[in-house]
C-alpha cells in the first residue's frame, strides 16, 4: 500500500471525529471518547460554538487526507500531511502544557501520548511520501 493510501488511516479518525462534533456538539462534548475519562469534557464550560468549530477543523483536516488518498499524488499527499500537521501539532502541545483540570495526572499523560502519536504519523508519512533519490 503506498503513501497516498496509507493516509486513510490518519483521514477517518479526522473525519469521524469532526462529523460528529459539527452534527451534535453537546453530544461530543459530553461522551468524547466514548470511554471514560470524557477527554473534552475535562474541559467544562460547554461552549456549542466552540465545539462546532474544533470538529471543523477535524473535519476539515479528514477531507484533505481523504482527497489525497483518492488522487493518489505525491504533491497532494504531501499538503494534506503538512494540513494535518498544522492541525495535530499545536493541538498536541495545547493539551501537553495545559492540564484538563477534569484529568488525573495519569489521564492527562494518556491523552497527551495518544495526540502526539499524531504528528508522529504524519512525520512517517512524509517521509514515506518523499521523492525517491536517483542514482548517486
Amino acid at each position: 500500500m503506498g503513501p497516498a493510501r496509507i493516509v486513510v488511516v490518519l483521514a477517518v479518525p479526522q473525519l469521524a471525529i469532526g462529523l460528529w462534533a459539527v452534527l451534535a456538539p453537546a453530544n461530543w462534548f459530553e461522551t468524547f471518547t466514548g470511554i471514560d475519562p470524557r477527554l473534552v469534557a475535562a474541559e467544562p464550560p460547554f461552549n456549542a460554538h466552540l465545539a462546532t468549530d474544533a470538529g471543523a477543523g477535524f473535519l476539515a483536516t479528514g477531507i484533505a487526507l481523504a482527497v489525497a488518498a483518492a488522487w493518489g499524488q505525491r504533491r497532494v499527499v504531501q499538503l494534506a500531511l503538512l494540513t494535518c500537521l498544522a492541525f495535530t501539532l499545536p493541538h498536541a502541545v495545547y493539551h501537553a502544557t495545559n492540564p484538563a483540570p477534569g484529568l488525573t495526572a495519569g489521564e492527562d499523560l494518556l491523552n497527551v501520548i495518544l495526540l502526539a502519536s499524531s504528528p508522529v504519523w504524519v512525520a512517517v508519512f512524509a517521509w514515506g511520501s518523499r521523492q525517491p533519490r536517483t542514482g548517486r
